[in-house]
């Protein structure tokens, strides 16, 4: 293993943000969705959760090649079911929803744990989330159209988070729990192995200083 892709892999997962997330809501077009991906990586976001149609799945799944791959991925049956579990977990969950009760985005503290959601890159969030959402949040628009592209409202809005983190000091230790961080660490590092492990529902070795799995006596 080399050490400077060990070193990377640390670094990485020493900044993820466990309680800042993104919900996407039937943004299905690839080039929308990888590049949420990618600004979810850039800012740290740990974990992302998608409502998305059938045939969404195999564009999922082509996304998980590229920046996905570093972006834990957790999709929901539908709208509903991913807003109230997020809010079990203690999430306040904004929506990027232009109504009479949206605010400024930059007006909201993003060091509180939140999940933004997106909505369809045609039709936007629909009423029953709006609905459910904790909050309604906007970009203010200086021109003649009345929004940003999906993904590249998903950007703005995340890197405002990652300055309010910033300032807060929480990329400045690890905030995983030591078993996510590990499990983490072993599957950007070994995804053969982890995948062999969970098809026959072992558990992940564990890893040496240098980042290589140490074997049992009998294997």
């Amino acid at each position: 293993m080399s050490a400077s892709r060990l070193a990377r892999f640390k670094a990485t997962l020493d900044q993820r943000q466990p309680d800042l997330r993104v919900l996407l809501d039937q943004v299905h077009k690839p080039h929308n969705l990888s590049a949420i991906l990618r600004t979810c990586d850039a800012t740290g976001v740990f974990q992302a959760h998608a409502v998305l149609p059938d045939a969404a799945f195999e564009i999922h799944r082509h996304c998980s090649a590229g920046a996905g791959q570093w972006v834990h991925m957790q999709t929901h049956a539908d709208i509903e079911t991913a807003i109230v579990a997020l809010q079990a977990e203690g999430l306040a969950v904004y929506a990027a929803h232009l109504s009479p009760t949206a605010v400024d985005f930059r007006t909201v503290d993003y060091s509180a744990p939140c999940a933004i959601l997106m909505g369809a890159e045609r039709w936007g969030v629909s009423e029953r989330a709006a609905a459910l959402a904790d909050g309604h949040i906007t970009v203010p628009m200086a021109g003649l159209v009345e929004s940003l592209n999906v993904s590249v409202a998903a950007a703005v809005i995340l890197f405002e988070a990652q300055r309010q983190r910033q300032v807060a000091g929480f990329y400045d230790q690890p905030r995983l729990t030591p078993e996510v961080y590990q499990r983490t660490l072993f599957e950007w590092l070994h995804p053969r192995i982890a995948e062999h492990c969970r098809t026959r529902g072992e558990p992940y070795p564990a890893l040496d200083e240098a980042g290589d799995p140490i074997r049992s006596p009998s294997a």
